[in-house]
């Protein structure tokens, strides 16, 4: 027998079941929100405690940072005062801005020299003034020479005794001269007034140096043009002051070389460079020159049949002053320093530039049979 309920009913049962639904929800959501939701913890200060941020800090508790220790300089020894020259270490500084070493000849010092300079001119033929064998594993020993091959002395077993060679030479370890400076800004070409036509300062006569070439060249051209000559072969030595001034009075100067050899190429070039004169060279060939100096600084003999035809061309040029002024062209853009002229800095540049070498180079070096590399 099957149950009938009317309309009325099942929308009654229906009603109830749905709202029983809604209240049975309603009862678990609020029973997982209470009871399944995690605790916030509480708020802790405790932390700020442990920044400090609240507690001055005194002048005394900052600690500034302390700036490196510059790294201690090389010390450079000079086993030997070149022709016993004495001079102030701090030129280096205060000339070429040179302060990269310790310079001293103290020998007192040799076992913590970096590196021992030896003057070539003053080893004995024995060799028993120099330093102490052995040397110190660290040290280096540089070979100071600045003659040329023809004024060289070969002192018997100091061919392998060195590391580094310093010289006038391109092809030296630490080679050193007198370099022109280029400049893209544009100097003004001053010539400075002249009342002499060509000009020489010798001292050298000592046959033994090398000098028989250019005496010989000299005595064919004073036939021709008259030389005005400063030092020991007139006794009208200069004073060291005087050397530029006299030298700019100048239009010419014989920068003759005692002796012919690749590289050597002095101060006799340098000074009449710097002066405002125009130098005329006897040495190597003019390429090699060249290498130094623009090629239009300079008049070479060897740019003449003979010394005749030399003189002829600086008394046409003595008239000419507009083909005289293209011999300082070169001085737009390029320029001479000045050497030292003081007897007793003689020296100096090549002593701290040795200074300089051994503050930046660190590396192993040997110079192998030196007179084999000298004299070739």
């Amino acid at each position: 027998m099957m149950f009938y309920t009317s309309k009325y009913q099942q929308l009654c049962l229906v009603a109830t079941c749905w709202l029983g639904g809604i209240f049975s929800c309603l009862l678990f959501f609020q029973y997982s929100s209470t009871r399944c939701a995690p605790e916030i913890p509480p708020f802790k200060t405790d932390f700020i405690k442990d920044l400090n941020v609240s507690k001055p800090v005194s002048a005394a508790q900052v600690q500034p940072e302390q700036p490196p220790e510059p790294p201690e300089k090389p010390i450079l020894l000079l086993w030997f005062l070149p022709e016993n020259y004495k001079w102030d270490y701090g030129d280096c500084k205060k000339i070429y801005n040179i302060d990269g070493c310790h310079l001293t000849d103290d020998r007192n010092l040799y076992n913590e020299a970096d590196a021992v300079l030896i003057f070539h001119k003053a080893i004995s033929w024995d060799l028993s003034n120099l330093p102490p064998s052995p040397r110190p594993p660290f040290q280096r020993w540089i070979w100071l020479h600045v003659e040329s091959p023809t004024n060289t002395p070969k002192v018997p077993g100091i061919e392998n005794l060195f590391n580094l060679t310093l010289s006038y030479r391109r092809d030296a370890d630490i080679s050193v001269r007198y370099p022109l400076t280029v400049s893209k800004k544009p100097n003004d070409i001053v010539i400075p007034k002249k009342d002499k036509l060509l000009c020489w300062f010798v001292s050298n006569m000592a046959t033994h140096t090398g000098i028989g070439t250019r005496m010989k060249y000299y005595n064919e051209l004073k036939k021709y043009i008259t030389v005005t000559i400063f030092g020991r072969m007139t006794g009208s030595r200069l004073r060291d002051e005087d050397y530029f001034p006299v030298m700019a009075s100048c239009k010419f100067y014989l920068a003759f070389e005692n002796s012919v050899h690749k590289d050597y190429i002095t101060e006799k070039l340098n000074g009449p460079l710097a002066a405002g004169t125009v130098p005329v060279v006897l040495g190597p060939p003019r390429q090699n020159y060249e290498d130094f100096s623009p090629g239009s600084s300079f008049i070479h003999i060897d740019d003449f049949p003979n010394a005749e035809a030399l003189a002829n061309h600086l008394l046409a040029l003595d008239k000419d002053d507009e083909a005289y002024r293209h011999y300082f062209d070169w001085r737009k853009h390029v320029s001479a320093t000045p050497q030292l002229t003081v007897w007793n800095q003689e020296f100096v540049i090549y002593i701290c530039h040795a200074c300089e070498y051994i503050s930046r180079h660190k590396e192993y070096k040997v110079a192998h049979d030196i007179y084999k590399w000298y004299f070739s």
